[in-house]
């Protein structure tokens, strides 16, 4: 059986996932056969496998650290939001069900039946498991009902490290309350501390690791610094969310200024990582219509709820602003439900969503129909737009519920699949109004630099080198390489690799 080593946190979003992601890159440079592990994920931004399962981003990003192929058995659980206290429960990547929360936690049994069954396939084929802990590591009032924590922990037995966000505040409360709170057996197997994202003159905090490994006898392996402009992709959309520089970026004449409007359950949110890369383009996250103003190109992003979000984003006033666009001659642009949003209408016969129908924003002479299927499938396709480049490709993946039926209008793209090719989205006669099922849609460089290209030379610039997109896409792939050697400089990885019994890495 595989070793193992669990990284768990204080709370929610101190760096578990990146840190788990760093560690696996450092082991598989160094030749060790590692793989990522959480057993039950909460997040509207998944990905699709090669076999059509559907995971949490973040495992992904891991997988890929790893040097391994994503595979649902990394992620057995994936809870997506629908409501407050309601969620769409994906096990082992497929839908299993909707649940309040109270009918999930009594599926506890159930539920970690699947978690060892998917562990222990992992376990047989690979020499390291590293398990991603969820919230805090000392959830008390969760602790009957946890199966991602110390369960996965003791069913590993898997050796902790504890990671806490120093620039929240209150590090010290953290990092001794929560050992405070662990049972005797759990804290035994905590060997170590990483305080994470830690700014200014780390010889400051001398004082404070003294005292973090005299009060808890528990050394402190490394203090991580906050590395800027890390282009990585986070977990959920709460890193958006919360950050100003995300949802204040300022427009400029010479970039192509883009609006992606904030919905209350947006999903894959990564869909833009690579455009707002782009050193020519100006990325916002939208909260209110004044913001999207001045955008020469608007975007409604996927959706979880689409009718719920769609309503959201015309009670804002959205809608006046979303015409008014397309009349000035600009560009809208929706994916997955974003696309389904603007077309004629949204019809919920099967009750996905509560029921009904609502009217979108009849941008496209397109009507949509949901269905309790989910289409999960990676897919490869050329575009079908004018001015884009010939004989260009992408691949993305989709994941909805929709069929969409078009009239008098085009596709966007054309699927390439070896049962024969098909058609997807809709593209307006102007192409200033287009929409897919595809995300990932920006990711290859060539499709980017073309599209950009499109939308500059109607502003009046000049089009720039494909060279440009390929040199952000060698960058957002070194990323990972990066963030590694940062962990690698910061963290005692020899009392790491001493406790696991493995070869220095």
């Amino acid at each position: 059986m595989a070793k193992a080593l669990a990284i768990l946190g204080t709370g929610s979003d101190v760096g578990k996932s990146l840190l788990t992601a760093g560690f696996g890159r450092i082991f598989h440079r160094s030749g060790i056969l590692a793989a990522p592990f959480k057993s039950q994920n909460m997040s509207l931004n998944s990905f699709v496998t090669v076999e059509g399962g559907e995971m949490g981003r973040a495992q992904v990003l891991q997988a890929q650290a790893c040097g391994l192929r994503p595979h649902v058995d990394m992620n057995p659980i994936l809870l997506k939001p629908e409501a407050d206290r309601r969620s769409q429960v994906i096990v082992q990547g497929k839908v299993w069900r909707t649940q309040d929360a109270g009918d999930y936690f009594d599926s506890k049994a159930e539920m970690f039946r699947y978690v060892r069954e998917s562990y222990e396939r992992l376990a047989s084929h690979h020499e390291l498991i590293l398990i991603e802990g969820a919230g805090s590591a000392a959830e008390v009032n969760l602790r009957e009902r946890d199966i991602v924590n110390w369960p996965v922990v003791r069913m590993a037995d898997a050796e902790v490290i504890l990671v806490a966000d120093i620039d929240r505040g209150g590090v010290f409360a953290q990092v001794i309350g929560t050992l405070d709170l662990l049972e005797p057996y759990e804290r035994e197997r905590v060997f170590g501390i990483v305080i994470n994202k830690f700014r200014g003159d780390r010889r400051l905090f001398d004082e404070g690791v003294a005292i973090i490994e005299k009060r808890t006898g528990i050394p402190v392996l490394g203090v991580l610094p906050f590395l800027r402009d890390l282009v990585l992709d986070q977990e959920d959309s709460v890193a958006i969310e919360t950050d100003e520089t995300e949802t204040g970026i300022g427009f400029a004449p010479g970039k192509v200024n883009v609006a992606v409007i904030l919905l209350p359950r947006m999903s894959n949110f990564t869909d833009f990582n690579a455009l707002s890369a782009e050193p020519d383009v100006a990325l916002r996250y939208a909260r209110s219509p004044k913001e999207v103003v001045d955008a020469d190109v608007l975007i409604l992003p996927g959706s979880k709820r689409t009718i719920q979000d769609l309503e959201y984003v015309k009670g804002k006033g959205f809608g006046p602003v979303v015409a008014s666009h397309v009349l000035a001659g600009r560009e809208v642009v929706g994916l997955c439900g974003g696309f389904q949003m603007l077309g004629e209408r949204i019809d919920d016969f099967h009750q996905v969503e509560g029921g009904g129908q609502t009217e979108g924003f009849r941008l496209l002479p397109v009507e949509t129909r949901l269905h309790r299927e989910k289409q999960t499938r990676q897919v490869q396709a050329e575009p079908l737009m004018s001015g884009m480049s010939d004989g260009e490709t992408i691949q993305g993946y989709e994941i909805h519920v929709g069929l969409t039926s078009r009239r008098q209008v085009g596709p966007c793209f054309r699927i390439l699949d070896q049962d024969g090719d098909r058609e997807d989205g809709a593209v307006s006669p102007d192409g200033l109004v287009w929409g897919t099922y595809i995300h990932g849609v920006f990711d290859a460089p060539s499709f980017r630099r073309s599209w950009i290209n499109r939308v500059r030379v109607r502003k009046g610039l000049a089009p720039n080198e494909l060279a440009d997109s390929e040199s952000v896409t060698r960058r957002l792939t070194s990323a990972l390489d990066e963030w590694a050697d940062h962990v690698a400089r910061h963290v005692d990885m020899k009392t790491v690799c001493e406790v696991l019994r493995l070869p220095a890495a």
